[in-house]
């Protein structure tokens, strides 16, 4: 008789750890949603960044680690892109259904795989142009350019949400390289220390008092996005790169359920299709 091997605790707590991750990411979409409503989407990017700001300064002043880094040119440009990644992804979100928005985005780790190869030299091949070539027929499925109508969606969304997904690629480049010699806590200072004077202006100009239940919305875009980041770092900690990422991609499929529960959103077909052709383009690309 075959005895089942015993499961190791750490991983299956990883585990745990990466859905909480994906269920945290999901939720700050939703939220994102909510407060895209009625508020602008720079007021939700300047919301989430001063959260961030002030969670990051705390923590730095914690561990009594210098907030300002070697490499100061690439953590700066680290921002930029951040910034830019996170604009785009709240406008696809508050302009898009959210399991779409969320599908898109993530072509990211594809766009990740191929940037790293052409800029860090990282090791590439047939799996990398196979991986973009998925991840771009999935968005192109998604987007369902072809029935037109009513059931299209935007053009100029979906662009934005594309180009989401290729700032977060840049970004995660810069972050491989800046992990050589900074510490993961000014790596992440960086983006928020970038994102508040980048959205002020645009606040400004376009700026609208939240009222009532618009500032928990938006103190919960914080919360979450702080939940998901903490539970995707103890989770890397206790799996693999690879598991992390097969776990990750339950977002989607949190995405499609709080977009049905909170919205009334119901997938196509072709955005599951073109979910299935992303996910793997992803591993073809690993």
């Amino acid at each position: 008789m075959l005895r089942t091997p015993p499961r190791d605790p750490l991983r299956a707590r990883g585990r745990l750890h990466l859905v909480a991750s994906a269920l945290g990411f999901g939720l700050m979409a939703a939220f994102v949603k909510l407060a895209g409503r009625s508020l602008p989407t720079s007021e939700i990017v300047m919301a989430r960044a001063c959260i961030s700001l002030l969670l990051s300064w705390l923590l730095l002043r914690r561990r009594r680690v210098s907030p300002w880094g070697h490499a100061r040119s690439l953590l700066l440009l680290r921002g930029v892109f951040g910034f830019g990644g996170l604009c785009c992804f709240y406008y696809a979100v508050t302009h898009l259904p959210l399991a779409e928005a969320t599908v898109i985005h993530f072509t990211n780790p594809i766009l990740t795989a191929a940037l790293a190869a052409l800029v860090l030299g990282e090791r590439s091949g047939l799996g990398v142009i196979v991986g973009l070539m998925c991840g771009l027929g999935g968005t192109l499925l998604v987007a369902r350019p072809s029935v037109g109508g009513e059931h299209a969606l935007a053009p100029l969304a979906v662009a934005i949400a594309f180009g989401g997904a290729l700032f977060s690629a840049a970004a995660y480049v810069t972050v491989r390289r800046l992990a050589r010699s900074e510490d993961p806590l000014v790596i992440v200072f960086y983006f928020p220390l970038v994102a508040v004077p980048a959205a002020l202006p645009w606040v400004m100009h376009d700026f609208v008092w939240p009222r009532g239940i618009e500032w928990l919305w938006l103190a919960l875009v914080g919360v979450f996005t702080q939940v998901g980041q903490v539970q995707l770092t103890r989770g890397l900690k206790l799996l693999p790169a690879g598991q992390a990422m097969t776990i990750g991609y339950l977002q989607i499929v949190f995405a499609a359920a709080l977009g049905l529960l909170l919205f009334g959103e119901t997938p196509a077909i072709n955005t599951w299709l073109g979910c299935g052709l992303i996910v793997a383009g992803a591993f073809a690309a690993r």
